[in-house]
């Protein structure tokens, strides 16, 4: 009789090794994809965390080089003319290394290709693809190579560089899958970056602009507020040096009033044309003009030098539109340093035209209180002409015809010296009414606007246009007497290095410090000669005399003259 159990399908003993090591092979690859899955994940929210863009921008290289196993990682963005890098974030190289290697790369090379074909690029060796030319001394080597471009909004921010993975790999279409989707990811970080630190950025600007309206509205001096406005700007900006300069009434010129940071002693008070230099076209034009190196750039004079270790610059107008720019703001940044962005120059641009606002209302403001100020003068002036004046005149008239019934001489003299008095009173309350009534003297009228004045004149008897600088409160500190004998000793001053010094150059600082007026004239021409006429000389000196000041003449180190005519300014100037 037939068994019923089917015969048993005995397999070779080598046969299920092999089916088991596939199997373990692929749930060892299914459990690495998940792993490299599960770590590309947390690098992708690990990027998304950084909102401070610098921060942002390492945790990207830094997770780049963890997920490929790459030895050396780097992130390259490309500047704004879109062919070389203007920054470069590394790791794996040490402090000491790069420092050995040098200035970071430009863009060339390998670099560069992806700069101009911003397409994944995958190499198994460097140094055969016909853009590589080489590394520099000291750089490590590096054969493998894996790139991709980082998109942000649709445009190329810049590529991130791996190189050398680890254990003598080369790269495979994994690495480049996945660090492509992580590339992806890093757009989507560095927008939000951006977002965040120009979200951050106008804020600053916002503060800045309530801070000088609140500072102004109260009735602030307007140097204050121009102070306030140029370190806020400098600060903001990351700049090295920060300049204000307005228009000086019924002159072509601008004067710097404000300028704080690197250097800025060279700058206070000096007088600039309206259409030449970054703060004269920016203000002339009434929009933003920009310099990549201000100490290279053919619109800023040589002389005198002022801006040594500084590079980027802007200039930007106080107000536009239909008022026009009321002043400058010239923010410098150090030499070396990134220049000022469209954006940069876009949010500086809208703080000075708020700032601009803010001085026309304090100004409108002022306009108010002093139109009620004269308005009020006005019916004082009236009140003591039609009730004062009319009721002591009277008082005098009652006396005098009083006094010729006084039979006593001595009272009869009192009476008449009352009279006499009561006229005096008149004629002082005269005097007031007509001080009230009187107001100041026009625009241009002020010390600093005549110096220009004068100064111009000279240039077409000099053959240049001399050099201005002023410091100090001179409209103000100087009184009308001692500015009539400032403005005529420049004048002759002048007059004498056209006729006698053969000069190229003349340069005319005038300062005070609340105490003292010191005008300082210095030519670069064959100085003063022996023997000569001194007439000249001997009135500047008789001028300074007579206000109690004194004259010093002689010749500069340099060759040439220097004038110097200083006197005391009155205690109560």
């Amino acid at each position: 009789m037939a068994s019923s159990r089917e015969p048993r399908v005995l397999l070779p003993q080598l046969k299920l090794d092999e089916l088991l090591e596939e199997l373990q092979a692929r749930i060892d690859a299914a459990r690495g994809t998940r792993d490299r899955v599960h770590s590309l994940l947390e690098a992708v929210l690990s990027v998304g965390r950084e909102l401070d863009l610098e921060q942002a921008l390492h945790s990207i290289v830094e997770a780049a080089a963890a997920l490929v196993d790459a030895e050396y990682a780097a992130l390259g963005v490309i500047g704004p003319d879109g062919r070389t890098l203007s920054a470069f974030h590394t790791v794996g190289v040490s402090d000491e290394k790069i420092t050995e290697i040098g200035p970071y790369p430009q863009g060339h090379g390998i670099l560069g290709e992806l700069i101009r074909h911003p397409e994944p690029l995958r190499l198994s060796k460097i140094s055969e693809h016909p853009a590589s030319y080489g590394f520099p001394p000291n750089h490590p080597p590096m054969r493998s190579f894996l790139g991709v471009p980082i998109r942000v909004r649709g445009q190329v921010f810049g590529n991130l560089y791996l190189t050398e993975k680890r254990g003598g790999l080369e790269f495979d279409e994994e690495d480049e899958s996945v660090l492509s989707t992580l590339a992806v990811a890093a757009g989507v970080a560095i927008d939000n970056a951006r977002l965040y630190e120009d979200s951050r950025l106008r804020e600053r600007w916002l503060l800045a602009n309530a801070e000088i309206t609140h500072r102004l509205m109260p009735g602030s001096e307007r140097s204050e507020a121009l102070d306030l406005i140029a370190e806020r700007a400098r600060d903001i900006t990351g700049s090295a040096l920060a300049e204000v300069a307005m228009p000086m009434a019924d002159t072509p010129s601008l004067t710097v009033e404000i300028a704080v940071g690197e250097g800025a002693e060279a700058h206070r008070g000096l007088v600039l044309p309206l259409h030449e230099g970054l703060m004269g076209l920016a203000y002339s034009t009434a929009a933003p003009v920009t310099s990549d190196d201000i100490t290279r750039d053919d619109r800023i004079t040589a002389e005198p030098p002022r801006f040594l270790g500084l590079g980027p610059a802007v200039a930007v107008p106080i107000g536009t539109g239909e008022v026009g720019a009321r002043g400058v703001v010239l923010l410098v940044r150090e030499a070396g340093r990134p220049v000022f962005s469209d954006k940069e120059t876009e949010m500086l641009q809208g703080f000075a035209a708020q700032a601009a606002i803010a001085m026309e209302l304090a100004e409108r403001r002022q306009d108010a209180q002093q139109l009620a100020l004269l308005e009020d003068r006005d019916r004082i002036a009236r009140d003591l002409h039609d009730l004062a004046i009319q009721r002591l005149f009277a008082t005098g008239m009652t006396l005098q015809s009083a006094g010729r019934f006084i039979e006593h001489p001595k009272a009869a003299d009192r009476v008449l010296r009352a009279v006499d008095d009561l006229d005096e009173t008149i004629k002082i309350i005269r005097s007031t009414i007509f001080g009230l009534r009187t107001r100041e003297g026009g625009a241009g009228s002020g010390l600093r606007a005549r110096v220009v004045r004068v100064a111009g004149e000279a240039a077409p008897v000099l053959g240049f246009a001399p050099g201005v600088r002023m410091e100090g409160l001179i409209d103000t500190e100087v009184p009308l007497r001692i500015a009539d004998h400032v403005v005529a000793v420049l004048s002759e001053a002048l007059t004498n290095v056209a006729r006698h010094a053969h000069a190229h150059a003349v340069e005319v600082v005038l300062t005070t410090d609340g105490r003292e007026v010191v005008l300082r004239v210095a030519d670069d021409g064959v100085g003063i000669p022996s023997g000569g006429r001194r007439s000249g000389l001997r009135n500047m000196a008789e001028r300074a005399e007579q206000l109690g000041g004194h004259l010093e003449s002689g010749g500069a180190k340099s060759g040439g003259a220097v004038l110097t005519w200083s006197v005391p300014l009155p205690g109560e100037a």
